[in-house]
């Protein structure tokens, strides 16, 4: 993709990996508007990040993500990029009563949101150049974390639908990249302060690199999440799990 003089829409773009990714893509040139269920949040980041743009969005509500497609393409019709990124990290004990509900909130969050994202605006990208949807994944996707069995399950049907979604679209103008995270120090599970984790604006500016030096990648892997990535290939799936596992 080319990483400027777009206009990009970013689902759960209030913290973390999100906030950080509109911030690079303002510096970068682009036009960046930030999408979150908290109004006040968003008023905050205007406040404090002039030139980021923001619009209230629910992804687990259909009415709102309906809504906002027609908001978003009234209000900014040359947007032509969608980044797919709210979502949701809980830890979960199978046997305790409260994990289906945990696990049926991740799966809406995480899976129908990103879906349901793509079945609204799709129409509006498929007529612009240049356009991307980028849907953001997990290094867990592909070796799982144990305490977190449906966002680990979610984030692979992400990148399968992701692997799908590139191929019906590929005679399209629509560019599809999966951008596959490792542990990363945001808040998400309580990591902004983890030495495993990788520190936010290295992973930001190891992003930015690769989407600028390789413009038709389909992955978007940093260094610190190939051990996951292809652990099946290299034949250290197993150590990995257990290494996940805290074995």
């Amino acid at each position: 993709m080319k990483i400027t003089g777009n206009t990009v829409l970013i689902t759960g773009g209030t913290s973390g990996i999100g906030l950080g990714l509109a911030l690079r893509f303002l510096q970068a040139g682009n036009r960046v508007i930030v999408a979150g269920r908290r109004k006040e949040l968003l008023g905050q980041i205007t406040t404090d990040h002039p030139g980021i743009e923001t619009i209230v969005l629910d992804v687990t509500d259909p009415t709102s993500i309906a809504h906002a497609r027609t908001t978003v393409t009234s209000t900014y019709p040359e947007v032509n990029v969608l980044v797919n990124n709210a979502g949701i990290m809980l830890p979960e004990t199978l046997l305790d009563a409260d994990s289906l509900q945990i696990a049926e909130d991740t799966v809406t969050t995480n899976l129908l949101g990103p879906i349901r994202m793509v079945h609204a605006f799709l129409p509006h990208l498929v007529a612009k150049d240049d356009a991307v949807i980028i849907n953001v994944s997990s290094g867990l996707a592909f070796v799982p974390l144990p305490i977190t069995p449906t966002y680990n399950a979610t984030k692979a049907a992400v990148h399968s639908f992701t692997e799908s979604l590139r191929v019906q679209l590929s005679d399209t103008s629509v560019k599809v990249i999966e951008l596959v995270p490792p542990a990363v120090r945001t808040t998400l599970m309580g990591q902004q302060d983890s030495e495993r984790a990788m520190p936010l604006q290295d992973f930001l500016s190891e992003v930015m690199t690769l989407l600028r030096t390789q413009p038709d990648a389909g992955e978007v892997l940093v260094e610190n999440v190939k051990f996951l990535r292809h652990a099946q290939v290299n034949g250290t799936y197993d150590n990995v799990l257990a290494m996940l596992s805290g074995h």
